[in-house]
């Protein structure tokens, strides 16, 4: 591992201990993964009915430039309203599901706490390299 690498993870695990940089770093990975797995998700759909982008856009009522921008961009941040409308074009619903007991330890306890007893554990949880 590079000296500029070892830095990197030095100083993230220093911010880790600052809460409100704790909670937007949590906050952060959950909406950007969160996001793409639903567009990911959405996409596969669509291509598995067959559906065009520009007949799904016709479907919501939507701009066909912006529709294949959403499925192209890697971080467009679409409302929750027009992901529901394009799961209901496809015959699904966005659901909530409630996190397991990993998941409320590395996500929900670090937001409400802000502080983390495992820097590593949660930024390896949160899909990063683990800090060294």
């Amino acid at each position: 591992m590079s000296r500029a690498t070892e830095v990197f993870w030095e100083d993230l695990r220093e911010d880790l201990k600052d809460p409100e940089f704790l909670r937007e770093y949590v906050s952060s990975w959950v909406r950007i993964t969160t996001t793409d797995t639903i567009i990911n998700e959405l996409d596969d759909v669509r291509v598995e009915a067959g559906i065009s982008k520009a007949e799904l856009a016709r479907a919501i009522n939507a701009d066909p430039a912006s529709l294949r921008r959403l499925f192209s961009a890697t971080r467009s941040n679409p409302t929750l309203g027009t992901l529901a409308e394009i799961a209901a074009a496809l015959g699904m619903r966005i659901t909530l599901e409630p996190l397991d007991q990993e998941g409320l330890a590395t996500t929900t306890r670090p937001l409400l706490d802000g502080a983390t007893a495992d820097p590593s554990g949660l930024v390896s949880r949160l899909g990063a390299t683990t800090l060294v």
